[in-house]
């Protein structure tokens, strides 16, 4: 069995009231409604209200000059601040420039120290040494071999002992 629905009064009026508007612009009405609860408020707000209403909008010289203080100290702010961002992006350029220089510095010693020791030729040195200058290699009873105390290098200040020691710790002596 369908249930029959029942419209109450207010439900048809509000089907009535809803027309279809063809468009984008909402149809103006004929006449506005007047605003009467402003009117009687303005009526009803008294003499004294008003007087502290525009006293409060009016701006006093302490007020003036506390702006007027705010105001210099944001564009001083303002100014220090365009003046670190300009130095800063100087120093970045400065930086580019510098680094550019060193690129070129070290490929030009990179391409000048690869000249030198491809000139360098260590067999022709051996030979000039022992021909020209009559220099020969040591002999097995020349070479003493020797421990150093440290790992890298030693400078000869002194001659080095028949026993081929140079310095020990004391810590290793028992």
């Amino acid at each position: 069995m369908a249930a029959r629905r029942v419209q109450t009064g207010r439900q048809r009026n509000r089907a009535a009231r809803q027309m279809y508007v063809y468009g984008n612009v909402a149809a103006k009405p004929s006449c506005e409604p007047t605003r009467r609860e402003e009117e009687e408020q303005r009526k009803q707000t008294s003499s004294q209200v008003r007087k502290n209403r525009r006293y409060a909008l009016r701006m006093n010289p302490g007020y003036v000059m506390f702006l007027t203080v705010a105001a210099i100290c944001a564009l001083f702010i303002c100014v220090n601040y365009v003046k670190l961002q300009s130095r800063i992006t100087k120093c970045s350029e400065n930086i580019t420039a510098l680094q550019a220089e060193l690129t070129d510095m070290r490929e030009e010693n990179n391409t000048r120290y690869n000249f030198v020791m491809d000139s360098v030729n260590l067999d022709e040195i051996r030979t000039k040494a022992q021909d020209e200058l009559g220099m020969v290699y040591a002999s097995e009873d020349q070479i003493i071999e020797y421990t150093s105390p440290s790992a890298d290098y030693v400078k000869q200040y002194e001659t080095i002992p028949e026993d081929g020691v140079i310095a020990q710790s004391d810590k290793g002596v028992d």
